[in-house]
């Protein structure tokens, strides 16, 4: 992973916090991401996986468009996942109290496997750590 170092100017001006959620776009391709301060530099995240969609290679110069997103993050819930969470009040209730980010992580990880029996262990094991963490409020999932 590498990071695009943005001026602050531009951050400021974009009016959404020190760590504005942003659309990124290189070369026609374009994800969102959210500004990182590390060391007192504002930065954009580019992974490996977006510098080969966008053509780029570390090193190069580049032209990068950045706008505010407004958009909410939320994570789109699988079907058999949703039906699992339906019928565990208990994994429902501690997925709801979740950030988007960790729910994105929990679909993730579910929407990553390869085979069925993959999937279905994975969503099994997702609720039984929602579960576990309604249980026990210290755990995080």
């Amino acid at each position: 992973m590498r990071g695009l170092e943005a001026p602050e100017k531009i951050v400021t001006a974009l009016d959404g916090g020190k760590r504005p959620p942003v659309t990124v776009t290189i070369n026609g391709h374009t994800w969102k991401t959210r500004v990182a301060i590390m060391r007192g530099r504002h930065l954009i995240g580019l992974s490996n996986a977006n510098r080969k969609a966008a053509g780029v290679e570390i090193g190069d110069k580049i032209t990068v468009e950045i706008e505010l997103d407004l958009e909410p993050r939320v994570a789109a819930i699988p079907s058999d996942l949703a039906k699992a969470l339906r019928a565990d009040p208990l994994a429902r209730a501690s997925f709801e109290e979740l950030s988007d980010s960790k729910r994105r992580e929990h679909v993730r990880v579910i929407e990553s496997a390869k085979k069925p029996e993959t999937r279905s262990r994975r969503i099994e094991k997702t609720i039984t750590t929602l579960r576990d963490t309604a249980k026990d409020p210290r755990r995080t999932s």
